[in-house]
């Protein structure tokens, strides 16, 4: 009924009356095109019909589940780009920096990089219209240097080491968004992946990640699906068969008008066998949650973290005729045990269901696994070990790690919602960037020897102070460990690549030690798995 009426809702203003028949399948769609012809015929003042429309499609889903939504003609695009695995610009990675655009990093393999556009470069103009102190934003960087493959696109380089600008004429491509975020040897034998996302290109650039860990040497595996969002379904279960011997259960799915579809792993791939560490927190949900819940139920790998999201609904995109398309719920998401992903909400009010992460935070569950409850009927025994798992919304590790917070302070939240931390990580770069590249040439050497500096975090409070925040000693006594981290990890991505700054924050991770920790002691935790 209602993918119905969102279409007839589209077509109101175009179709005659008569060809929507008295016998309609659903008289509710009649009923709102006659009030629409209504609206466009005979109301008093002039009106936007189209955007009632869509107001109108925004309030019906509101009164449906958390994750039934509208998505205008405007940003299909951009909702489908990081799920498509890629766009179409110049590829660089960019950041504004005072009013100006500043190049980060060249994109490996990209355009940019191959006409020469360098990290630390700044984009002054584009086909010769000057972009400096306009207010620029980030919106405006992708309307003028994304385009279509093949098209030409000219920009202004001012750089350092020149005295006048150079003009580079860049020819736009294919620009890969990828899933992966690091991937690494986190110690002999134990090998370290990081997703950030499920999308179109995850298994391929997965395979390439295993493949280059497998040439160090790796025995056993973290995967990092922390702050996780999810993504395709179907790259999740890609991942899956990489773990499970063919004919396991994956996941099921199954709604009103949805039969049941089960998901069994396949013999196409080559099974991983060693054993295997899943890394989740509240910000992994959807995919996150039945990859998670697929190594928990068959006792395959061990979870460690804190709670997962519970986003646990399957939606199918529905076009509309004017370009624009709803995302609609149409079944949930099952582990292989039987357990429901999704956690509740109520229909139409969903103001307890946006503002979990809250009550998570007030009840103490992010900090005490004994302040997490469930009732009897939401407990599920595993297939293989038959250890107690839990329903009802979310997966519940097998090793709990709460929430730290003890580097926190207001001046440190401060800092990070500016952004001040990042601009003076960039600035700084940008001024060392040749000494930093002559005396690290190498990541394992920055790694093992550089220090963030007291003068270092002396010019970042005195950038903070020039940016409105006042200094906080003892604040800053609080972070100062923390700031150091994360300085040291944007440097390094700066001048090597986005891997190797997890390499170095997760250095003094807790979340990340105790995965080590549980290969180092595996005799204490085998039981949470089959051998």
């Amino acid at each position: 009924m209602t993918k119905k009426l969102l279409y007839l809702c589209a077509f109101a203003l175009i179709m005659p009356f008569g060809a929507l028949s008295q016998n309609s399948s659903s008289f509710g769609a009649y009923k709102f095109v006659r009030f629409i012809q209504y609206l466009s015929g005979d109301y008093v003042d002039t009106i936007n019909v189209n955007k009632l429309v869509d107001n109108a499609i925004v309030e019906i889903l509101s009164q449906l589940d958390p994750h039934s939504i509208y998505i205008s003609k405007e940003d299909v695009q951009a909702m489908n780009e990081p799920l498509e695995g890629n766009f179409e610009g110049i590829g660089v990675e960019f950041n504004i920096l005072n009013d100006t655009l500043m190049v980060v990093n060249p994109i490996s393999g990209g355009p940019s990089e191959r006409v020469g556009i360098l990290a630390g470069d700044r984009i002054i103009a584009i086909d010769g219209k000057s972009i400096t102190n306009i207010n620029l934003k980030i919106t405006d960087v992708h309307k003028l240097l994304r385009g279509p493959k093949g098209t030409k696109v000219t920009v202004l380089i001012h750089r350092k080491s020149l005295s006048t600008p150079v003009e580079f004429t860049i020819t736009r491509d294919r620009i890969p968004i990828y899933s992966i975020d690091a991937s690494y040897m986190a110690e002999q034998g134990i090998g370290y992946i990081k997703i950030n996302r499920f999308a179109a290109t995850t298994e391929q650039e997965f395979v390439e990640a295993m493949n280059k860990l497998n040439q160090q040497k790796m025995n056993d595996l973290i995967i990092d699906l922390r702050n996780n969002g999810g993504g395709l379904l179907n790259s999740a279960y890609d991942l899956a068969n990489y773990f499970f011997d063919p004919g396991k259960l994956i996941v099921y799915t199954e709604g009103r008008n949805s039969p049941r579809t089960n998901y069994f792993s396949t013999s196409k791939n080559k099974v991983f066998r060693g054993r295997v560490v899943v890394l989740i927190d509240e910000g992994s949900a959807s995919a996150s949650e039945i990859l998670a819940g697929a190594f928990q139920d068959w006792d395959r790998g061990i979870i460690v973290g804190r709670r997962s999201f519970g986003k646990g609904l399957v939606q199918n995109q529905l076009p509309l005729p004017d370009g624009s398309m709803i995302r609609l719920t149409v079944a949930r998401y099952f582990t292989p045990t039987g357990r429901a992903i999704q956690r509740q909400y109520k229909f139409g009010d969903l103001k307890d269901y946006y503002s979990d992460m809250t009550q998570r935070y007030d009840r103490g569950e992010l900090f005490n696994k004994d302040s997490i409850h469930f009732a009897d009927s939401l407990t599920y025994k595993t297939l293989i070990r038959h250890k107690t798992v839990y329903g009802g919304g979310g997966i519940m590790p097998d090793v709990f790690i709460p929430l730290d917070t003890n580097y926190y302070s207001d001046y440190y939240g401060k800092l990070v919602r500016s952004g001040v931390i990042n601009q003076f990580s960039l600035t700084w770069v940008d001024t060392h960037r040749n000494e930093l590249l002559k005396e690290y040439p190498k990541f394992d050497k920055f790694k093992k020897n550089f220090q963030v500096t007291e003068k270092m975090i002396s010019e970042l409070v005195a950038l903070a102070e020039s940016s409105g925040i006042p200094s906080d000693e003892k604040g800053l006594a609080q972070s100062a460990n923390e700031l150091k981290i994360q300085l040291k990890g944007l440097v390094a991505q700066s001048i090597f690549s986005t891997s190797h700054y997890f390499e170095v924050t997760n250095e003094t991770n807790e979340t990340y030690q105790k995965a080590l920790e549980i290969f180092h002691s595996w005799n204490d935790y085998k039981h949470l798995v089959q051998e």
